[in-house]
């Protein structure tokens, strides 16, 4: 019982999956364009036994939802359509900024960074959905 979180960017969507326990978050791949990932979603759904969505929401720094945050809402939208699974909303801001930092801490260099920043940033995002859940049961 895995969950799975995507980084919506206009080409690239960073995928990151949880443990079986539900407790650390792992980043898996990078797929390109929309329907790529819809249809490695599914694929995934099936290998992984994926029983929830968590997809990050660009919101402004102030907190508010822009045009960007609207588009990655009708993404959602498709995913609940798709796949009758909970979607969840998790606030990304800074993560990808937060994943590049991490990237470039750890010795890689510009398009190596490039390659691999999405699919850390959506594992900070649903490490993050992860420890919100634990708190919340605690």
């Amino acid at each position: 019982m895995r969950l799975l979180a995507i980084d919506h960017g206009n080409r690239w969507f960073g995928l990151a999956l949880s443990d079986p326990m539900q407790l650390i978050a792992r980043p898996l791949e990078v797929v390109e364009g929309e329907e790529g990932v819809i249809q490695r979603i599914g694929e995934l759904i099936v290998e992984e036994g994926i029983v929830e969505l968590v997809v990050g929401l660009p919101l402004n720094m102030d907190g508010t939802a822009g045009p960007k945050a609207a588009q990655v809402r009708e993404f959602i939208k498709k995913l609940e359509n798709q796949f009758q699974l909970p979607v969840h909303e998790w606030d990304e801001r800074l993560s990808s900024f937060e994943a590049e930092t991490y990237l470039r801490e750890g010795g890689l260099k510009g398009h190596q960074i490039k390659e691999k920043v999405d699919m850390v940033a959506a594992q900070i995002l649903l490490q993050g959905f992860l420890d919100s859940r634990k708190r919340e049961d605690s």
